[in-house]
């Protein structure tokens, strides 16, 4: 305090100054009726400066909430879709419900859940993502994972509160997607090289593909909810003389480097399918 008073002392001369000049201008400014004018525009003009640099900046604190809401509201949507709903009969009326079941037979196949990333690798030769979710949320093994943009991989190990999910970018994943125009199958695979692209083998030459062309899931893919979710686009088709097939190099559509939420999809008939499957190799042993 005694610092204080020392100041206004040492600048009283000053600071009596300041005092007058605010007290004519206020007297400028409210009986004068065009410098009222011009000091409402200055001020208004600074003060939607100084409003517009706040909110720009409140915004930006707000991106986590609002990034969390928006991932909540995907799940709700994609819990609504078509895709997740099949009946026994075959193609035919679509009950969209968030029901397991109802009195027409169509039950709920796939399941979404979301989750949060929470580690990531993109510069090895086996990339995996770490999520949290895990066994007491509901998520097990080889469950598919997708991503707001495409799919992301398959659910590897899980602990009761975790899980990883090895990635497209990883050497030893495969899927079977198809080419949303023509829907020609193929395995899709990582080479090693770049993390920016993946590999489509198997495309026979009869397919009728340009660059740019989209790649999506296919029902033979049972992890993933029904077909025609995201993959990538064509970015080069790789003509091998030697063979019937192409190689087509693939851009992803989830961007690995900076993916933070993810949905993992549980294909409810996916044991009573591979048992069956499996019934049925044991027949032709």
């Amino acid at each position: 305090m005694r610092n204080v008073f020392l100041f206004i002392r040492k600048y009283s001369n000053f600071l009596f100054f300041l005092l007058l000049q605010v007290i004519s201008l206020s007297f400028l400014f409210r009986y004068n009726k065009y410098h009222e004018a011009a000091f409402m525009n200055v001020a208004g003009e600074f003060t939607g400066i100084i409003n517009q640099r706040f909110s720009k900046v409140e915004s930006y604190f707000r991106l986590k909430q609002i990034n969390e809401q928006l991932a909540a509201e995907n799940l709700r949507l994609n819990q609504m879709l078509k895709e997740n709903y099949e009946g026994a009969g075959g193609p035919g009326k679509m009950i969209i419900d968030t029901i397991q079941g109802d009195s027409a037979k169509e039950i709920k196949k796939y399941i979404w859940m979301g989750a949060k990333v929470v580690g990531s690798t993109v510069n090895s030769q086996v990339n995996f993502l770490t999520i949290h979710r895990g066994a007491l949320q509901g998520v097990r093994p080889n469950m598919g994972v997708t991503g707001p943009l495409g799919i992301v991989g398959q659910v590897l190990n899980v602990s009761d509160n975790y899980a990883t999910v090895w990635t497209l970018l990883n050497r030893q994943f495969r899927v079977v997607v198809k080419l949303k125009i023509g829907g020609e199958r193929g395995t899709l695979e990582w080479d090693g090289v770049s993390p920016n692209y993946v590999t489509l083998k198997d495309i026979p030459k009869s397919a009728k593909v340009k660059k740019g062309d989209s790649v999506v899931t296919s029902p033979a893919s049972s992890m993933f909810s029904g077909a025609n979710l995201m993959v990538g686009t064509i970015d080069e088709i790789i003509d091998d003389r030697s063979s019937n097939f192409y190689s087509l190099r693939v851009k992803p559509s989830t961007n690995f480097y900076s993916i933070e939420y993810v949905y993992v999809i549980e294909n409810t008939q996916l044991t009573e399918q591979n048992h069956l499957e499996d019934s049925t190799r044991k027949k032709f042993q």
